[in-house]
């Protein structure tokens, strides 16, 4: 009769959840006080009370009953239950309360001491790699590089050395760490986290995981011009994010695009059979409209592209970043071309097909001069671009400079031979 009192009891004060919050707090304290002993229904109580609390503002209140649940969990509830109510909780109470400091302080501060008593090392690693996160979404690096120090502890041998047996665990820190560098662009630490992570092969680690670690790879590619290395480890983030179902999988695809152009690849990234499904993603489709324009070098068209194009294209800071690279080269690519039937070429002539000032055009030509793209040098005064091989003039000059000396000198032993 007990556990009916109980199930009934429980559903019926859910009714009211909404329409009388109050009474639903007072309907499960009941429900936790007709349990003699600690057990199932007054944990699940406590857990609807937890939230009750929070959504009404009451945090005094929430976390006074969270206390009293976590207590719950040594022997009233079984391990995977707990787990799975705590991390709810900890969903439920992080979604919403990412200004509240002091709030989240102390609920990670509560949960994480109760999981040490209990002897939860599996929970107690997952909360804190939550509050990690949490701190990271904040920008707080400071707090987030104390609980990955604790994390990075966790994951070693006596001696200091990592545990090879929790290299699931080890990825799954590098991860987090990984994105702090990335934002914080410190590629050096960067750089040696992410060849550390790549070489740990006794894990199995979700596929998110090695999402991020390629993502964040390929963005560290990008930062030193490494524009095949960065298309390669993008690739390798699309396919795990797609595995995971992540919806990352439609930024990397764009950020692969991104790298193809960048080295000048004629190889569309869309011919392949895992991102073919994606060629037509209203997300995906600018950027495959703009890897056509600059295969065929139609500098107007990716331009107007670009435009039209802002929130899928520019809003994004990382795209944005190497939209200039881009023009340079398809500039560059339609420069070539353009002189190749003359010798002699005016400045502004180019500037006008370009669609680009005089002084950028310029720019780009001394640039391709020191490059030794195109032989010739830059008639400043006309305003002219002289190609061919300037260095046999100079040849032909230092051949007559030598003769006019050696004439000179004759001319000189003659004279002193005459007097």
């Amino acid at each position: 009769m007990g556990s009916v009192v109980d199930y009934w009891s429980i559903y019926s004060v859910d009714l009211y959840y909404n329409t009388d919050p109050e009474g639903a707090l007072a309907g499960f304290a009941e429900v936790v006080e007709m349990e003699p002993e600690k057990a199932e229904w007054g944990f699940k109580a406590l857990k609807q009370t937890v939230k009750l609390h929070y959504r009404l503002g009451s945090y005094k209140e929430m976390m006074e009953a969270y206390r009293v649940m976590l207590t719950y969990i040594k022997s009233a509830v079984t391990r995977n239950y707990s787990e799975k109510c705590i991390n709810n909780i900890m969903d439920f109470v992080s979604g919403s309360a990412s200004q509240n400091f002091g709030l989240l302080k102390e609920f990670y501060e509560t949960t994480l001491r109760s999981l040490e008593e209990a002897k939860n090392e599996r929970l107690w690693f997952k909360t804190n790699l939550k509050l990690c996160k949490i701190w990271f979404d904040m920008g707080e690096y400071g707090r987030m590089n104390k609980i990955l120090k604790e994390l990075h502890k966790s994951c070693q041998k006596p001696d200091g050395s990592d545990d090879q047996k929790k290299g699931t665990q080890l990825l799954e820190v590098y991860a987090i760490e990984i994105q702090m560098y990335t934002e914080t662009k410190n590629n050096k630490k960067l750089k040696q986290l992410y060849q550390k992570a790549l070489a740990i092969k006794s894990a199995i680690p979700h596929p998110r995981i090695m999402g991020i670690i390629h993502e964040c790879g390929g963005k560290m590619h990008m930062a030193e011009r490494q524009w095949a290395e960065a298309a390669t480890d993008f690739f390798e983030a699309f396919k795990n994010y797609d595995e995971a179902g992540n919806q990352r999988r439609i930024q990397c695809l764009k950020y692969l695009v991104l790298a193809n152009m960048l080295m000048e690849s004629q190889v569309n990234p869309f011919d392949g059979q895992e991102a073919k499904p994606y060629k037509n993603d209203p997300e995906i489709l600018a950027m495959t409209n703009l890897i056509a324009a600059y295969q065929r070098n139609e500098i107007l068209e990716f331009e107007k592209i670009v435009k039209s194009n802002r929130r899928t294209i520019m809003d994004d800071p990382f795209i944005r970043n190497y939209i200039e690279d881009l023009l340079k080269n398809i500039r560059t690519q339609v420069l070539l071309k353009l002189i190749k039937p003359y010798t002699r070429i005016r400045i502004p002539f180019i500037s006008k097909e370009l669609n680009v000032p005089e002084a950028d055009v310029e720019q780009l030509l001394v640039s391709l001069i020191l490059d030794n793209r195109i032989q010739g040098h830059i008639d400043q005064v006309n305003k002219l671009l002289e190609r061919g091989d300037r260095s046999k003039g100079m040849k032909k000059y230092a051949a007559i400079e030598k003769w006019n000396m050696q004439l000179r000198s004759l001319y000189q032993t003659v004279s002193s031979r005459v007097t």
